[in-house]
């Protein structure tokens, strides 16, 4: 999970950001509550001006200026981003600079699938796309 602010103020730390407008999910959701949660850590009550459950609307709202949020770092990847040779995928759009949060709060994604499914040609290179994705979009954290 990364905090994401428009590149175009100067980057700050999340404990300084308590009178930025926010986009996060909407009300009742774990993702809201945990959000939430983080900044209240940091020591502030998050102003959330925007909700929305499209994540892409978040990161629209951070680019432009409008807000600032907490996202994925996997969203943050962009397709040309999962060669792992290339520079840090945080970098993917000019206009957001992304920063750790306070302990490097990670999530799990898995895959499922049926018994007897999981070595279909089709769902192995679904599940190498995401490994690659998560590859691109991590700092140190090892694909499982």
């Amino acid at each position: 999970m990364r905090l994401a602010q428009p590149a175009a103020i100067p980057p700050r730390p999340l404990a300084e950001l308590g009178s930025h407008p926010w986009i996060m999910e909407p009300t009742g959701t774990a993702a809201r509550h945990w959000a939430t949660a983080v900044c209240r850590a940091a020591g502030f009550e998050p102003d959330v001006r925007y909700q929305s459950t499209d994540l892409l609307l978040h990161l629209r709202l951070v680019r432009t200026g409008h807000a600032v949020a907490i996202l994925p770092a996997l969203l943050s990847a962009s397709p040309a981003d999962t060669d792992p040779a290339r520079s840090d995928p945080a970098r993917a759009d000019p206009a957001i600079h992304l920063s750790d949060l306070p302990g490097s709060p990670a999530r799990r994604i898995y895959a499922a699938t049926r018994r007897g499914a999981s070595q279909q040609p089709a769902l192995a290179a679904v599940r190498e796309a995401l490994a690659a994705a998560i590859r691109a979009s991590s700092h140190n954290d090892p694909v499982q």
